[in-house]
């Protein structure tokens, strides 16, 4: 089974699970095409073993250069020009005319490869102007939360109608996706969950004797993320005497307001921004840790959770959107409400006082991913998905 995927940016840290998707279902005997709209977010000597397979594979779409795409435009041109016409009108319409330009690149390119299918993440408004002008079909893995914020803005629907069939990552994405495209559009929607490799993130042992108690947040720095929460909660406990630190993994557009908070807060010497860290650095700062937080005001299914389950390190998260998919309060983490930096506290200040607590949740988590997001049966899963769709 050839298949063409489309992604945003390619290999990135924050996506590291579409690197272990497309590798694991290589893996399956599926031939898997990669295009990516933006080149890696690395320089090549920083990405990993992995990553620099890939990255040599892949067709980076805004790098094709000007002769590429005038090629590819004009060949459209002359082979489907009422289809180019009609999706350079509507992309005028639309305000898409850059989106077009990279459509149609993507076609050309599809179709120098015979490729007849092309499923996305995170680019799938370029995805359906190429099955608008190209004789493909398309399928689209929707995440969220930011996808299903403004379905209007979004077309989720038109999108939906446009798919041969759309991937929810989680439940809660699934009932948006449901809501927004109507009954009729329902047989098309499928429920394929992310997982990661428990062997790539083994149990960590339990820290015991504690001289500072490690905090990690793994994600991008974004008012989404809620991290500002996530500060005023610290200083909480450092102002009742806590002797805790805290460890941002990743870097985003808030990191200069979050460093100036912190300063402002007096944190400065319990705080560490790491930026992005390739997956060798982030498994050594997760077993380093005794509790991953995260306290977002929306969430999809995040990766980063499982990750740190899986090496049975407790979580403290916050109640909203997929995380409770992931995470049962008070079996194998813990859920506060978002925005309550007391409540966030409060939580970790449980799993400070209690050795136990940390060892039954971390063992308990760890045990969920394998029955439920373990990365070969998720896979195998999705394989099964795109042959029964595309057979």
């Amino acid at each position: 089974m050839r298949i063409a995927y489309l992604v945003s940016q390619y290999p990135a840290v924050n996506h590291a699970f579409m690197l272990r998707e497309i590798r694991s279902l290589r893996g399956r005997g599926f031939e898997i095409h990669v295009a990516s709209i933006r080149r890696p977010d690395r320089a090549f000597e920083a990405l990993s073993g992995a990553e620099r397979e890939e990255e040599r594979g892949t067709h980076y779409v805004k790098s094709a250069g000007l002769a590429q795409a005038a090629v590819a435009h004009l060949a459209t041109f002359v082979r489907r020009p009422i289809r180019y016409l009609h999706g350079l009108g509507e992309a005028l319409d639309e305000g898409n005319v850059l989106y077009f330009v990279e459509a149609v690149v993507v076609g050309h390119w599809m179709r120098g490869h015979e490729l007849r299918h092309v499923h996305t993440h995170y680019a799938s408004t370029v995805g359906v102007m190429v099955a608008r002008m190209f004789p493909v079909s398309l399928s689209i893995t929707f995440h969220g939360p930011a996808e299903f914020a403004d379905a209007r803005e979004g077309e989720l629907a038109e999108k939906v109608r446009a798919s041969l069939f759309a991937c929810a990552i989680s439940r809660y994405g699934l009932s948006q996706l449901m809501c927004a495209c109507g009954y009729q559009e329902w047989q098309k929607l499928e429920l394929t969950p992310l997982g990661i490799d428990p062997a790539e993130f083994p149990a960590r042992p339990l820290r015991e004797a504690i001289s500072a108690f490690r905090m990690i947040c793994v994600g991008r720095l974004a008012a989404v993320k809620g991290q500002h929460v996530l500060l005023a909660a610290l200083e909480r406990l450092v102002k009742g005497g806590r002797n805790v630190e805290l460890q941002f993994v990743g870097d985003g557009p808030d990191r200069q307001s979050l460093e100036r908070d912190v300063e402002s807060r007096g944190l400065s010497g319990c705080v560490v921004f790491q930026g992005n860290v390739n997956q060798d650095r982030l498994r050594e700062l997760y077993r380093e840790s005794d509790v991953l937080v995260l306290a977002s005001f929306a969430e999809g299914l995040p990766v980063v959770v499982m990750e740190a389950m899986a090496m049975e390190i407790p979580c403290v998260a916050t109640w909203v959107n997929g995380i409770p998919e992931i995470i049962t309060h008070e079996r194998d983490g813990l859920l506060v409400p978002p925005g309550d930096a007391e409540a966030l506290a409060c939580a970790v200040t449980r799993l400070m006082d209690d050795p136990a607590l940390r060892r039954e949740l971390g063992e308990k988590a760890r045990l969920k991913v394998l029955e439920k997001f373990h990365l070969q049966r998720n896979t195998e899963h999705l394989a099964d998905v795109f042959r029964r769709r595309l057979q």
